[in-house]
């Protein structure tokens, strides 16, 4: 597997998602998870960020890298119909 090209791979697929609502999983530790609900804002050449807005809290971004969801240490799901976004 060429990782390089992959990563690009994983990058033009999230493009489309540009400006969607999704839910994120992410693996933090052995046994915490944390889900969150935001809106992809943008895309870097290595990173990609996404808006979360909680309740009681100031709206704040968080960023990761594309390496991220090919390990499965993230995992994107669009809100609107809870389909998973696998880029990779």
């Amino acid at each position: 597997m060429n990782t390089r090209q992959t990563l690009n791979e994983i990058k033009e697929g999230l493009e489309h998602y540009v400006g969607h609502r999704v839910r994120l999983r992410a693996n933090k530790s052995r046994k915490r998870v944390v889900i969150k609900e935001g809106v992809i804002e943008e895309i870097y050449p290595s990173i990609f960020v996404i808006k979360v807005e909680e309740a009681n809290r100031n709206p704040r971004k968080m960023s990761f890298c594309y390496s991220d969801l090919l390990t499965h240490n993230i995992e994107l799901f669009l809100c609107e119909n809870n389909e998973s976004i696998v880029c990779g």
